[in-house]
């Protein structure tokens, strides 16, 4: 493929974990893709906050949580895309897709619109 391309999966940080270590395992139960199949090509310096729209803090997760703070990893597939099983575990996507990072930002909720070109950014992708 020679467009740079992205798989976004998201999730907490189980107690004792790490950051990378939380990564890799939620790549793994989002997408079936395991640490061995990835190569980790970098990471966001620092922890990136971001604010939920008032409407949906207050519908979703019984109004708990106002937003989310994110740690950020670069990774490239080192395996064959039929390593990919969004039915590894719980599924949480029925479909998937490589987007170029400009097509990312089109893409994406307008809310997150800004921490995902930071991070683009960060990473050199736009």
């Amino acid at each position: 493929m020679d467009t740079p391309a992205w798989q976004m999966p998201q999730g907490g940080v189980d107690k004792g974990e790490n950051a990378r270590a939380a990564a890799l395992r939620e790549l793994r139960e989002e997408t079936g893709i395991g640490p061995d199949q990835v190569a980790v090509l970098s990471e966001t310096k620092d922890w990136l906050p971001y604010d939920f729209p008032a409407e949906i803090a207050s519908r979703r997760w019984n109004g708990k949580f106002r937003g989310q703070e994110q740690k950020w990893f670069l990774v490239r597939l080192e395996a064959d895309e039929d390593v990919i099983d969004l039915a590894f575990k719980d599924q949480e996507f029925s479909a998937w897709q490589w987007m170029a990072p400009a097509t990312v930002l089109e893409a994406i909720v307008p809310f997150k619109r800004d921490i995902y070109a930071r991070v683009l950014a960060e990473f050199g992708l736009i």
